[in-house]
């Protein structure tokens, strides 16, 4: 679940705008609270549904104004249709991912869980590769270096450290906390060189909006 949720959004990022993408992959927190529901039995309060409502709400302020752009100006991303499916399937991998990982850490210490699960994602990545036809090798040094970041930063303490959480908190919990995710990754595809996505005032409108839903949500 974790490789098909990296290699269905990865691939939305090239067919749709950065806001758009990230926002329908984050869709994930409602998949996640229902699934915890029906499978690890594990009810969201009134108050908690309410906060996902409220994070959800903010995130789809975040990307507005690159919805309205997509409307009206189809050449920008002419297949940005694909782009928001791949990210919507993100979602619901990312999302089993979240709920499966919940149980499994109930009887997994952290290293030994991330070990089996990144390895089993390297090797599934690995077959996807080659079955598209794609070329692995030789990157260049600045690619190299920016892999080498990704691992280091998002992966190695993001990813392990909402793993770690996983033991101690629901699901859902956990989960909702990647809803901060639009607020940053707009901001940096408005900072980097080869994307430029200018921010609205509707970002930090709405990233206040997310941040109240998920500590609503989290709030003991």
């Amino acid at each position: 679940m974790l490789a098909l949720h990296f290699w269905s959004w990865n691939s939305s990022i090239a067919l749709t705008s950065v806001a758009a993408s990230v926002v329908l992959v984050n869709t994930q927190p409602v998949v996640v609270a229902l699934l915890s529901v029906v499978w690890l039995r594990e009810q969201p309060t009134r108050r908690q549904w309410i906060g996902i409502a409220i994070a959800m709400l903010g995130a789809l302020i975040v990307a507005s104004p690159s919805f309205a752009s997509a409307a009206s100006d189809a050449t920008v991303h002419p297949r940005a249709f694909l782009g928001n499916m791949l990210a919507l399937g993100g979602a619901l991998t990312a999302a089993i991912y979240f709920v499966a990982g919940r149980r499994l850490r109930a009887s997994l210490d952290l290293w030994p869980y991330v070990g089996l699960v990144y390895g089993t994602c390297f090797i599934v990545l690995l077959v996807l590769a080659a079955l598209a036809g794609a070329p692995l090798a030789p990157q260049p040094m600045r690619e190299l270096t920016i892999f080498a970041a990704l691992a280091a930063g998002p992966m190695l303490l993001g990813h392990t450290g909402l793993n770690w959480a996983l033991k101690h908190s629901p699901a859902y919990v956990v989960n909702l906390t990647l809803l901060g995710e639009p607020l940053g990754a707009t901001i940096i595809a408005a900072l980097l060189p080869g994307i430029r996505e200018v921010p609205s005032p509707a970002t930090l409108v709405g990233g206040g909006v997310v941040l109240v839903g998920i500590l609503l949500t989290a709030r003991r």
